[in-house]
């Protein structure tokens, strides 16, 4: 009678739904059966019910007890899994021989390595990601490492000379903050005074006084009540998403926003909606039409202030006095902004009351590592009382808080290093729409010059790399299908020159080029 039931139950997963399925897994949740029928269970509740985890299965005595659990709602929706539900019935397990065998086939690769095999397999060769190392060379330069096998092995025979440096055109060091002498001393001394890590989480015994030094010193900097730091900016973004959403929230984002918020919005289980890149009357739209249709419903909306693959800079105060109006909460990620816009390199965001967290990071500007939120007393002490994202990770390191502290202190006391950069921008953005290139959207040290064909901005990266100058294709799923492109990122300490050897190793742009109609 049990095996009729399981194989009822499995035969019919797919009518009775997901509420079903939780109310079957109740009922049969430590039902001892046949080892093979346990498999078959494991596999109709997981293929017939993407909700469905993983069974655990376990033999006692040649029967097994099949136990389940079920995803939320919001990771159902937001998460599918993975794994195909072909890969998981293809191969039938092995004979069980005791309580810890793992029911793989015995004698061909476990169904999840095939279908992770298989998934890389279907990745075009211009999709293969690949990395690479690269070293500082001077200011502004990065040396690559020889390319594997180059060594010659005959004896006597003469290794070939190594990779010349290049000209930085890719990191995000962009005011150049990384080598500081003054930014380096102090990394340096925290590193002997404090350790190379916190070795703990900031509530348990991981805040150090150079931590709190740098969140009262970018509180004050930045106008905010209150700042808390993060090892990273995906961390602090995820943190920021789950303070302003749940489940019964709906989350308005830019397009193009960064792929830490958008997995933030899948962790807070919020529903997602975008509206056009840099389109406040498209925001307005949504915000009017949810507001029609669920006037009590929360509602939160993303954006950057300055887009790390686009270039573009957000109409943020547009943004903010729609948000203002509807009151609805605005995050703003101002990673790439932060040190370089804004008065005194404070970010788009300064003086912006309507903004409920800023996003910042140490890893651009900054030329160190970590992050931070920055917002009023009270989102702050919810961020502290309730974010697991800050709560349950090891504090950042000692020396990279001084290096960043002493980046701050940096950015005050030359604010015309950021001025310069900017100016500089405009110089590259004019020349490379007088060569004939589409114009590069923004005003910040992020140059972006699309190609549109994969193949294409691969071929122009090498072609800036024989001429000593390092530019990324970037291609997607990082930017939409179609758009790919080299993204320029200009820098402070760039020599004289780089401009021009830029513009010949590009030559014509498709509004010069002769094949152009």
């Amino acid at each position: 009678m049990a095996e009729e039931g399981i194989h009822l139950g499995a035969a019919h997963l797919g009518r009775i739904g997901l509420h079903g399925a939780a109310r079957l897994l109740t009922c049969l949740q430590f039902l001892p059966v046949p080892l093979d029928q346990a498999w078959l269970l494991g596999v109709a509740l997981h293929g017939s019910a993407g909700g469905l985890q993983d069974p655990c299965v376990r033999a006692t005595k040649g029967q097994a007890v099949a136990r389940c659990s079920i995803r939320s709602h919001a990771s159902i929706q937001t998460a599918p899994h993975p794994r195909r539900r072909d890969a998981l019935i293809s191969s039938p397990p092995a004979p069980v021989s005791g309580p810890d065998d793992t029911l793989e086939p015995a004698a061909s690769e476990p169904p999840w390595r095939q279908q992770l095999r298989a998934s890389l397999g279907d990745l075009p060769a211009v999709r293969r990601r690949r990395l690479r190392s690269l070293a500082p060379a001077g200011a502004a330069a990065l040396q690559p490492a020889a390319p594997e096998g180059a060594t010659d092995a005959r004896a006597g025979a003469a290794s070939p000379p190594p990779p010349s440096p290049l000209l930085d055109l890719a990191s995000n060091d962009y005011l150049g903050l990384s080598r500081d002498p003054a930014v380096l001393a102090a990394a340096a001394a925290e590193l002997h005074a404090s350790g190379l890590g916190a070795t703990a989480s900031r509530l348990i015994c991981g805040t150090r006084p150079v931590h709190l030094e740098l969140e009262q010193a970018l509180a004050a900097w930045l106008g905010r009540e209150r700042v808390l730091l993060f090892p990273s900016g995906f961390q602090a973004n995820l943190a920021a998403v789950c303070a302003l959403a749940d489940r019964h929230s709906l989350v308005l984002a830019d397009r193009l926003i960064h792929h830490s918020l958008l997995a933030g919005v899948r962790a807070s289980g919020a529903r997602l909606k975008r509206f056009a890149h840099n389109d406040p009357a498209d925001l307005e739209r949504l915000l009017l039409s949810e507001r029609r249709a669920r006037p009590e419903a929360p509602l939160l909306v993303l954006c950057e202030s300055l887009y790390s693959m686009e270039g573009s800079t957000s109409p943020l105060a547009a943004l903010a006095s729609l948000c203002a109006r509807h009151r609805v909460p605005l995050l703003v990620d101002e990673a790439h902004a932060l040190g370089v816009l804004g008065p005194g390199g404070r970010g788009l965001a300064h003086d912006c009351s309507q903004v409920a967290i800023v996003s910042g990071t140490f890893g651009k500007a900054f030329g160190s590592g970590g992050a931070f939120l920055a917002g009023d007393s009270l989102v702050g002490d919810w961020l502290l009382q309730s974010s697991g994202a800050f709560r349950y990770t090891t504090a950042l390191a000692p020396p990279l808080a001084a290096g960043a502290l002493a980046a701050l202190g940096r950015i005050q006391a030359d604010p015309q290093a950021a001025s310069a950069l900017l100016e500089r921008c405009g110089r590259w953005r004019d020349a490379l729409e007088a060569a004939g290139w589409p114009r590069p959207p923004g005003e910040g040290p992020i140059l972006s010059v699309r190609l549109g064909d994969d193949a294409a901005a691969l071929a122009a990266q090498e072609r800036l790399e024989a001429a000593g100058l390092l530019a990324l294709a970037i291609r997607p799923p990082t930017v939409p299908e179609g758009t790919a492109r080299l993204r320029l990122v200009l820098r402070t300490g760039l020599p004289s020159g780089t401009l021009e050897k830029l513009l010949v190793a590009l030559g014509p742009g498709p509004r010069l080029s002769p094949a152009s109609p």
